[in-house]
């Protein structure tokens, strides 16, 4: 029968094979009959369109649901078939594979990528940080060796490999590197193709795309172009639905089960497909059926928005638009075997038609961009990637169809809501970044001016003046003009590379763009002006951040254009006559209504507008003058200014007018900083921050300062700070002598004093800036590298930073760079990472001498960290705390007259006035950092004279005479004293204590330059004697200082020495009560517990040598009521906050579930420990009814919140969770403390006791009466009496009392609490409802006990601890608690179902015919066996008065389950033969364990390998049973209290022997057998008759073999972008079909890739959908898992559905450094350290309390809906 079956079967087979192969046969036939058909053709469009009309609707869209397979199939061979063999002329098997041999191959990549594939950039090579290499060149080029900068791509860019205007150096991998050998001038791709090919590929590609773009573009719903309508026209229409970028995935869903009337995961699958495709038909049938669901959709959806688009499509019509987009895919494809099919295909493509400009293919397709869906946007943008941009030819000439169609696309963009991915206006970035192509389209197509008239266009809101005006923008408004933002990207693209050489056309095209992009800022010169609020506060806050964001946006346009100036002479002279013209213009409208004013201080007398920051308007944007201060620092740098000055209008030029508004704008800063714009809201505070903020600063506030010195420079110092002062509105007080004096006693409103003291402050910083700040190439003589060195000096010497932080706070340039690599080695040292925590830069002390207090990019709060670190360092050298100015580089010429601002007459007045009121400091409203700041201006005079002084050439006078100035008094009617002696009056002032190392050293300084000045003259004798004044002065400082802190220092010690003395005496005192603590205070930690009670005896913790241990009294306190109680048994119930969770950590098998909690049974525990029950606690102890009542409260809180708010919390109290009261760790029961609960059951005897095989005997005796008594009791349905005779019936072994019931020793408290954390095991462990009477509470209670202990033995091994060592306090009480607990929880159970396990348990050792279902030895996991038989045992010994006693049990169930474990291992383990010289050793271990392996082979029926060497075997069982062994110790341990060896206690040497020792068993393991041989001869003779053992053996099924090995988290890749790599071939999502993952998430524990965050991949659990991930960590992790989210580099904790939290991931930069989410690219390298701390928390069972401590910390986390990850 079998045979004639077989025969049927392959006979079907055949048929199919032979089916299908005619099948391909008959199509090709098919094709090669087209071939002949068309090749004979006279109108070859028409053939082709009627064999389309005719085959493509009976291919595609025959019915509701579509068949891509299939479809795919069909039109391969009836369509495309007949196409490529009219192509190739013969069968394409043959055609293609020659063209592509006659190809040479491309030296350009052109990979294109996919979404969340990695990209690198060099950025020592990369031209712009566009330029990218996939993952393939860049391992094969030079790059891997530089600055490289990772990213992940969002799809639809190609790599750059090959592409030399791309890369500075190294633009080839070594893979495409070969092909540039033969590269030639311009070859041309067709001389490789016959002239037959040429124009069969000509005609055919001009037919099917002309096909595909005209059905692609066809806008009518219902019909079709003539030459494709059908004969007979159906009545099949589809209802379209299509996507938009306004409606949500839930509003879409909801909409569609309403009107097409589908279940929720049908709508979720349209929702999907719409999102990703752009459309999706979602109802098929006749007209007014599609025409009804259309209407539904449109109702629902235009409630507040425009309604979702829904087209009523004929089905012929979808057919052929399927199949248009499967011929541009085609297309794509077919053109990659040669370049002359790509180059025919961009003839083709951008042939212009009969209808002239824009009629080409191409620019019909781009034209129709915005109209098109999703799927056929990006389908013909691959298409254009791998045709048209991939010819260096005709990328020229699309690049220029693309340019003359630029505005059109441009708007049709910004009119469509699709995301800038989707629109054909992104392939700007491929275009323009190109430098001779952006070149190009500059000087032939006006590039830059059309780019930025467009831009303009768009921004049509303008106010009187012209200038743009965002109040109150709409949503629609707003919405475009983050649209229109992205035309300032292409502006960027095209400046991105600087010209080398210029051409007259490009300076004269480029001038024009320069104008056009003046005519840009000019309306934002003075946009959104603002006038101070006085009397009320501002009603609404004006709209102030689109006007920033333009700001922001343009700061980089506007430094290149400024680059660009730089490169030509020519250019920079033109745009700076440009630019002054157009400020000019602005400053015109006005100067004219306003009345001037004349100013005179000292003599000095200017006239000025009269104009007043705090009541006239003012406005932050000044982008014009700003420009022109760039142009003439450029003018100073590339030294034009000196070359040719004829040409420029310097004559021309206003100083007052150029300084102007960066005054007003200053000085708005410093009103605010007053408070005197407080009643303006946080729009103009936002406004100051971000004009000051490193993102804009270097376009607003720096510039503002270069406008001013470019001013000052050209005017009178005087004349200026007079105008400074008006600006300021402090002339009155310093033109006025006295004014300060008669305003602090005549006014007393303390905060217009405080405003005037903070106005001076902020002109005094001013003034110094102006002089300071020459670090700007152009400004002072330095280079670029010297202004980062002092930025990043002037940012560590806040603190110490991690690279991300120093790099944030550095001003980036538009390649992202910042420069800071190539200096940071010279300023910084560099200190790497711990476990936790990020590598940082440390200042070097050599650069804190270039401090400088008063530098202008700190803030106010990083000024006064700046100091404080400063004034601290030097106090720790020894050093004195003054901060005095550093010496500045020299100004260049243009700017060199600033100095002289320091020793003008009105400076010296100002000074002078301000020292004045601090000599007569009560008089006058001053500040001591007014003082300070005058302090730094002197130095920096000071400083300034001595550079000049020094620098001086021979017979050079210097003109800077600042020492003289200062020595001079006042004139005669106040009679003023000099400055100088002002400040010796002040350096012994007492409330200046701050100051006086700083005037110290300014008098220093000035004796030094006074030397040098008059170094060749006699010494003056007033000089030298004010030095020596001065140093005695300091001499006597430094004793003072000396002796104040020697007299501080005797007095801590004599304190300190008399606490001590009080300790000691104390502890005298109570010496008894400190050695009762000792005593007591068992909980403390392990090693306390486990101190040997007499030395030098060795410990054993079972059998007749147990070691006895004197009773511990235990004292605890409870955490809530602080009350102290000792744990006795009849005491009311102590109790430890404990978490129990489900766990796989230790699983060997995740793939097995519990199918139906409620029928499973427990009792035996698989050695795969598939799932198991863990508990752990924070160690802290309450009263059992402190924590109820702490509880219930918690309870009712939980009630009201949830009323309140509908969130969640970081404990689900529904499940009996909350936070421990003291560390608010994670719990969700409690454990009871207890005595060890042997000693409380029973006194251990061990004289005269039975041997295993006596005992075995007794205990089956005892089981076999149990058994008959149940059976008669089931039986028995009649009256009780009847019951006491059958107990007379059944034989009784001697002294065995069924009917005895013990009496429960502990008190009611304790007995509830036992309950409690029995029925919270069960619960959680098996995951159903909690019930106390179900008869597997104890042994999930049992089970907990023994999983918890093999996961600590775990740990201790995998770290190598010893397994007695110092466990942590929380571990050790929690271990002693749970054994105790579970020892005692017998006591509160049925004792009958007790016994009932326990004989079941019994029977797996001892066969018992009664039961059949038990196990075999090889599907047992012996510890947990050994735990349930010991903690089930003296439910049985309780009714046993035969003089048994307790121990004798344990330790004969201890020898019989080691025996059964041995057995386990020698039937598992692995046979192969070590062939290492230890052959000979043949000792006695080795010998018995041979014998024995022999007996079992017997046994087996000869089944079992042969015999392997003795040693190898010992070895086996020895490492075999270690793990075993050391469970069993740790639980005698805790059971019993005997401690622990001395020996077991400390790391290192195997402790196999001590081990044995303390558990009573013979080192050579195999004595057990020989001692009790004919019993156990027969057991294992049962236990190897099972037929499971025999399938094991025959190798039907496998088993485990020991020692298992640990479970460890997957091997990560050591560098990150392998993982990025391998998440982005998993881009597509398993179920979605194609649609690319948006969130590729790995489980670190087995390795799975999951589509994360997405509908498509949501499942239902329990009755709730929920994402990928959180359905994984329950196959995976019983509930609690460990992902890392590939994209973001993230760690995700999750416990659970409403638990989760983000981790610090194991890749770290060089700089010591995580990069979450991938934002800063730097090569990110695994952390092996870092990964370890991860894989322990996972080891340790703490990643549900991790996530609790992060949701406590972090109330974000909580809002997470983490179910859907």
């Amino acid at each position: 029968m079998t045979v004639l079956s077989l025969f049927l079967y392959l006979k079907r087979k055949l048929e199919v094979i032979v089916q299908i192969s005619s099948l391909l046969t008959l199509f090709e036939t098919f094709s090669f009959l087209f071939l002949k058909k068309w090749l004979q053709a006279t109108d070859l469009t028409r053939e082709v369109y009627h064999h389309l009309a005719h085959y493509v609707p009976r291919i595609y869209c025959r019915g509701p649901n579509p068949f891509p397979q299939k479809e795919d199939m069909l039109a391969q061979h009836i369509l495309l078939g007949p196409m490529e063999w009219y192509l190739c002329g013969e069968d394409p098997a043959f055609g293609f594979p020659k063209l592509e041999q006659a190809n040479k191959p491309s030296h350009l990549c052109g990979r294109v990528f996919k979404v969340g594939e990695p990209t690198y950039s060099c950025r020592d090579c990369a031209v712009d940080p566009t330029c990218v290499l996939c993952m393939e060149c860049f391992l094969g080029s030079i790059h891997r060796d530089h600055r490289y900068r990772m990213t992940t791509s969002g799809g639809g860019g190609f790599c750059d490999c090959g592409d030399t205007e791309a890369w500075k150096e190294g633009p080839y991998c070594q893979k495409h590197e070969l092909n540039t050998s033969e590269i030639e001038e311009e070859e041309d791709p067709l001389m490789h193709l016959s002239e037959d090919v040429i124009a069969r590929t000509y005609n055919i590609f001009a037919i099917m795309f002309r096909y595909a773009v005209e059905i692609l573009t066809w806008e009518k719903e219902n019909e079709l172009p003539a030459d494709l309508e059908p004969v007979e026209k159906s009545d099949t229409y589809y209802c379209m639905l299509f996507n938009d970028e306004v409606h949500t995935y839930e509003q879409v869903i909801y909409t569609l089960q309403k009107a097409v009337n589908c279940t929720q995961k049908e709508a979720i699958g349209f929702a999907t497909t719409v999102d990703r495709d752009g459309r999706r038909s979602v109802r098929y049938g006749d007209f007014q059926y599609c025409e009804q669901a259309k209407s539904v959709i449109v109702r629902n959806t235009s409630r507040q928005t425009k309604p979702l688009k829904v087209q009523v499509m004929h089905s012929s019509l979808v057919a052929h638009q399927n199949f248009g987009l499967k011929l541009l895919s085609w297309l794509g494809s077919i053109i990659g075997y040669s370049d002359g099919l790509r180059r025919i295909l961009c003839q083709v493509g951008l042939q212009e038609g009969l209808d002239g400009e824009n009629s080409s293919l191409v620019d019909r397709l781009m034209l129709s961009d915005s109209k098109l869906w999703k799927g056929a946007r990006s389908v013909y943008h691959q298409l254009f990637m791998s045709s048209l941009l991939m010819d260096l030819k005709y990328k020229k000439l699309f690049a220029v169809r693309f340019a003359k169609n630029y505005e059109r696309l441009q708007s049709d963009y910004v009119t469509d809501d699709h995301d800038r991915e989707f629109s054909v206006a992104d392939l700007s970035v491929q275009i323009f970044t190109v430098p001779s192509l952006a070149r190009m389209l500059i000087t032939e197509e006006n590039l830059m001016t059309i780019i930025i008239k467009t831009f303009m266009d768009h921004l049509r809101h303008r106010d009187g003046q012209g200038r743009f005006q965002f109040e109150r923008y709409t949503a629609l408004q707003a919405f475009k003009f983050r649209r229109v933002q992205s035309l300032i990207l292409d502006l960027k693209y095209v400046l991105v590379s600087r010209p080398a050489v210029w051409s007259d056309e490009l300076r004269h095209k480029f001038l024009e763009g320069f104008d056009a992009f003046l005519e840009l800022l000019k309306c934002m010169q003075g946009m959104d002006p603002i006038t101070r609020q006085v009397g009320q506060h501002i009603e609404m806050e004006p709209e102030w951040e689109a006007a920033f964001t333009l700001q922001m946006k343009l700061t980089h346009v506007i430094s290149m254009m400024q680059d660009w100036c730089a490169s030509d002479e020519k250019v920079l002279i033109e745009a700076y006559k440009k630019c002054l013209g157009v400020l000019t213009q602005c400053h015109g409208g006005f100067t004219d209504g306003e009345q001037p004013v004349m100013l005179s201080i000292c003599g000095h007398s200017v006239e000025t507008i009269r104009y007043c920051v705090s009541q006239e308007k003012v406005s932050i944007h000044l982008p014009v003058s700003r420009l022109l201060a760039g142009l003439h620092v450029l003018l100073s740098r590339s030294e034009v200014a000196y070359k040719f000055p004829e040409l420029l209008p310097l004559s021309e030029l206003s100083p007052p007018m150029l300084i102007e508004h960066p005054l007003r704008c200053l000085v708005l800063c410093a009103q605010v900083h007053a408070g005197m714009w407080r009643r303006n809201g946080f729009s103009l505070v936002n406004q100051i921050y971000y004009y000051h903020n490193v993102k804009c600063r270097r376009e607003m506030f720096d510039k503002d300062i270069m406008m001013l010195q470019t001013g000052v420079s050209m005017m009178d110092p005087n004349h200026f700070l007079m105008i400074m002062l008006s600006r300021f509105e402090l002339y009155q007080i310093f033109s006025t002598p006295d004014y300060g004096k008669r305003f602090s006693s005549e006014i007393t409103h303390k905060d217009v004093v405080q405003q005037n003291n903070t106005l001076i402050e902020e002109m005094l910083y001013l003034v110094i800036m102006l002089v300071g700040e020459r670090f700007s190439p152009g400004v002072g003589q330095v280079n670029a590298t010297d202004e980062i060195k002092r930025e990043i000096i002037h940012q560590l010497s806040i603190k110490p930073m991690a690279h991300s932080e120093l790099v944030k706070s550095l001003p980036e340039d538009e390649n992202k760079e910042t420069g800071m690599e190539n200096v940071i080695e010279a300023v910084a040292h560099f200190k790497k990472p711990g476990l936790t925590g990020r590598g940082m830069y440390e200042l070097k002390p050599e650069c804190a001498k270039e401090f400088n207090l008063y530098f202008y990019h700190f803030s106010r709060a990083e000024q006064s960290k700046a100091e404080e670190a400063q004034r601290k360092l030097r106090r720790q050298n020894r050093e004195d705390t003054a901060l005095p100015p550093p010496v500045s580089p020299p100004f260049c010429p243009l700017f060199a007259s600033l100095v002289n601002i320091l020793q003008s007459d009105v400076m010296l007045c100002i000074m002078g006035t301000i020292l004045q009121w601090a000599v007569e400091h009560n008089g006058y409203a001053w500040s001591e950092s007014m003082l300070q700041r005058v302090l730094h201006l002197i130095g920096m005079a000071l400083q300034e004279e001595k550079q000049h002084l020094e620098n001086a050439l021979e017979e050079h006078v210097v003109t800077f005479t600042f020492t003289q100035k200062i020595s001079k008094p006042g004139e005669a009617p106040s009679n003023s004293p000099s400055i100088l002696a002002m400040l010796e009056t002040l350096q012994n002032a007492p409330y200046l204590e701050v100051h006086k190392d700083m005037i110290r050293w300014i008098l220093k300084t000035f004796n030094a330059v006074k030397k040098i000045r008059e170094s060749s003259s006699t010494s003056p004798v007033a000089e030298t004697e004010g030095t020596i004044m001065e140093e005695s002065s300091r001499d006597k400082d430094k004793a003072e200082r000396k002796r104040k802190a020697e007299i501080a220092r005797l007095r801590r010690e004599k304190i300190m020495a008399q606490m001590s003395e009080m300790q000691r005496h104390f502890i005298d005192e109570n010496r008894e009560l400190f050695q009762q603590t000792l005593e007591l205070d068992g909980s403390s930690s392990a090693v306390l517990d486990s101190s040997p009670v007499v030395s030098g005896t060795t410990f054993t913790a079972l059998g007749p040598a147990q070691t006895q241990v004197p009773e511990h009294r235990q004292f605890v306190t409870c955490i809530l009521c602080q009350e102290e109680q000792e744990v006795k048994v009849e005491s009311k119930a102590m109790v430890l906050a404990a978490f129990v969770q489900r766990s796989t950590v230790l699983s060997k098998n995740r793939s097995k579930f519990i199918q139906d909690p409620e029928k499973y049974d427990p009792l035996f525990m698989h050695p795969d420990l598939s799932c198991g029950t863990h508990t752990g606690s924070c160690g802290h102890i309450m009263h059992a009814h402190c924590w109820q009542r702490f509880f219930d409260s918690v309870q009712t809180k939980e009630q009201r919140r949830q009323q309140r708010l509908r969130l969640h919390t970081s404990y689900d109290v529904e499940n009996g969770e909350f936070l421990c009261p003291l560390c608010e760790c994670l719990s969700n029961t409690v454990i009871p403390l207890l005595l060890p609960p042997r000693n409380v059951f029973s006194r251990l005897n061990f004289s005269d006791q039975p041997n295993l095989t006596q005992w075995i005997k007794t205990i089956s005796q005892q089981i076999k009466a149990l058994q008959s008594l149940r059976k008669e009791e089931n039986a028995s349905t009649t009256a009780s009496s009847k019951n006491s005779e059958n107990l007379g019936e059944v034989k009784l072994p001697e002294g065995f009392r069924p009917d005895f019931h013990p009496q429960n020793p502990y008190s009611e408290s304790i007995k509830e609490m036992l309950t409690t954390f029995g029925t919270a095991t069960y619960k959680v462990g098996l995951k159903v409802h909690p019930n106390e009477e179900d008869p597997r509470v104890p042994i999930m209670c049992w089970g907990s006990c023994a999983y918890t202990i093999q996961s600590i033995e775990r740990i201790l091994s995998d770290e190598d601890k010893p397994l007695f060592g110092p466990l942590p306090c929380r571990l050790d009480d929690c271990l002693r608690s749970l054994t105790r607990f579970a020892a005692a929880h017998w006591t509160v159970a049925s004792l009958p179902v007790v016994q009932r396990h326990f004989c079941k348990l019994f029977a797996s050792l001892v066969p018992n015919d009664n039961y059949d279902d038990v196990p075999c030895i090889l599907d047992i996991d012996m510890f947990h066996l050994l735990v349930s038989l010991v903690l089930a045992f003296p439910a049985l010994q309780c009714q046993d008065f035969s003089g048994i006693s307790l121990g004798t049990g344990d330790l004969h169930i201890f020898h019989l389950v080691t025996m059964a474990h041995i057995v386990q291992i020698l039937l598992t383990s692995c046979t192969e033969d070590n062939s290492m010289d230890q052959e000979n050793l043949t000792g006695e271990e080795e010998v018995a364990t041979l014998a024995l392996y022999k007996i079992l082979h017997q046994y087996t029926g000869s089944a079992l390998k042969e015999t392997p060497s003795g040693w190898h075997l010992w070895r086996s069982i020895r490492a075999g049973t270690t793990p075993f062994l050391k469970c069993s110790a740790l639980f005698f341990h805790y059971l019993s209290g005997v401690p622990a060896p001395s020996d077991v206690q400390v790391s290192g040497a195997s402790h196999f022997e001590h081990l044995c020792n303390y558990l009573s068993l013979p080192n050579n393991l195999i004595c057990l057998f020989q001692e009790n041989s004919e019993i156990i001869n027969s057991l294992m003779k049962s236990w190897c008759r099972n037929s499971e053992v025999k399938r094991y053996l025959e190798g039907e099924r496998d088993a485990i073999s020991y020692p298992r090995e640990s479970n460890k988290l997957i091997d990560l890749p050591e560098d990150y972008s392998s993982l990025i790599n391998q998440a982005s071939s998993f881009s597509r999502c398993p179920k979605s079909g194609g649609d690319k993952s948006r969130a590729p998430t790995l489980c670190l524990v087995c390795g799975a890739l999951l589509c994360s965050q997405s509908y498509c991949c949501q499942t239902e659990l329990e009755g709730e959908d929920v994402g990928a991930c959180t359905a994984h960590t329950y196959s995976c992790g019983s509930g609690a898992g460990i992902f890392l989210r590939v994209r973001e580099c993230q760690v995700l904790f999750l416990a659970g559905k409403t638990k989760g939290c983000f981790y610090s991931p194991p890749y770290l930069d060089d700089y010591g450094e995580t990069d979450q989410g991938l934002r800063r690219g730097n090569p990110l390298h695994l952390c092996k350290d870092r990964f370890k701390k991860i894989q322990k928390l996972w080891h340790q069972h703490s990643i549900t309390e991790e996530i609790g401590h992060a949701q406590e910390a972090n109330q974000t986390l909580v809002g997470i809906d983490w179910q859907h990850l």
